[in-house]
């Protein structure tokens, strides 16, 4: 088996690794500026939109899927202090915003209610028939609005040249925007935030577990979650804040997730799935470095980068083959319920094949 050393996987961070990290950053300030124009001219028009921070890479807006494909949450306004209701009998809505007789398909563990009667004094334009039915704020009819708005704004801030609205067929708000580095994928997900309150359905921190420290876990939380516009009739839960505070501080005892994080990361994007739309994202990597975290709460067990990074390797492979990884913070949902399982297999070998010689992929 070709072997590696923690000063060829040194080498091998500051090469490419690094490199990718400064494309990256550059593509994410054109995009954020770009959005954050478009967002402002929104917002100007409809206030319950709020224009998107311009924070470079550690936005709390943006999360960098792959080097071409993000996803930014638009901040609504007018919604504030939500409390938590009791699980009511589910209702269902079209894209348009319609009340279905009928459920299309059964609702996913992640997502939730929406209702007015959540919020202490929404305002009054969150009353309105544009957005609410029998109570609810709709998914659909917020995302029908934000579109319109989109459009409009594209016109307004002379950006046609440089920002397409893409058909999904489905209602997600997707642009593509023409960068420096070339076309990039991104979608804009109207999102409610809460601050200070953590889902009933969160919940963690779990018992008798060591990482991260119990002081750790209550700032954690006090960063609160959000509630994001991704389907006709439900809000799907987020914990973007939470999960950045966390990788943040990720190495706070000296360890090396971080950099185990970055190799994998690297891997995945060059040679186990190099296409813009992987079935594995940054996304899936994170929530694994966390699961791996958990279980290895040490720091002893994050002194050696070499041991480190191949023990990263086959938590991804396992949970690849077997097509099952579980959400950090919402234990009950599989992450690649609908992934496509021709890649995920793909992407297998290619993992069994670098953690029988890794040595040729690092050097």
């Amino acid at each position: 088996m070709a072997d590696f050393t923690d000063e060829d996987l040194d080498n091998y961070l500051q090469n490419q690794v690094d490199l990718r990290h400064r494309q990256v950053l550059k593509t994410v300030e054109e995009v954020q500026k770009i959005i954050k124009d478009l967002t402002t001219e929104i917002s100007t028009k409809d206030g319950r939109f709020q224009p998107i921070t311009n924070s470079g890479i550690h936005s709390d807006n943006i999360k960098v899927l792959t080097p071409t494909f993000m996803l930014i949450s638009v901040p609504v306004r007018g919604l504030t202090g939500f409390k938590q209701r009791r699980t009511r009998q589910w209702r269902y809505y079209t894209l348009s915003g319609a009340r279905l007789l009928s459920p299309v398909r059964e609702p996913e563990k992640l997502h939730q209610w929406l209702e007015l009667e959540s919020f202490h004094n929404p305002a009054q334009e969150w009353h309105d028939a544009s957005v609410a039915m029998e109570g609810d704020i709709v998914p659909a009819k917020v995302v029908n609005i934000f579109k319109e708005q989109l459009k409009a704004a594209i016109k307004a801030c002379g950006s046609a040249s440089k920002v397409s609205i893409q058909e999904t067929g489905g209602s997600v708000v997707r642009v593509a925007v023409e960068t420096s580095e070339g076309q990039i994928e991104v979608e804009l997900v109207p999102t409610v935030e809460m601050m200070n309150c953590w889902p009933r359905k969160a919940r963690w921190p779990r018992l008798l577990k060591r990482w991260p420290s119990a002081e750790r876990a209550r700032c954690i939380k006090s960063f609160g979650f959000n509630l994001m516009a991704t389907s006709n009739y439900h809000w799907l839960l987020s914990f973007t804040r939470a999960e950045q505070v966390l990788l943040g501080s990720i190495d706070e005892d000296g360890g090396c997730r971080r950099k185990c994080y970055r190799v994998i990361r690297q891997l995945k994007e060059e040679e186990w799935c190099p296409v813009p739309k992987p079935a594995i994202t940054a996304y899936h990597l994170q929530t694994l470095l966390f699961w791996t975290c958990e279980k290895y709460p040490s720091t002893k067990d994050w002194k050696n980068l070499r041991e480190s990074v191949l023990r990263l390797a086959k938590k991804l492979h396992k949970c690849v083959s077997q097509r099952y990884l579980r959400h950090y913070f919402v234990r009950g949902y599989n992450l690649l319920k609908y992934t496509n399982t021709n890649e995920l297999d793909d992407m297998t070998k290619k993992i069994c094949e670098f953690l029988n010689s890794p040595g040729v992929y690092i050097h």
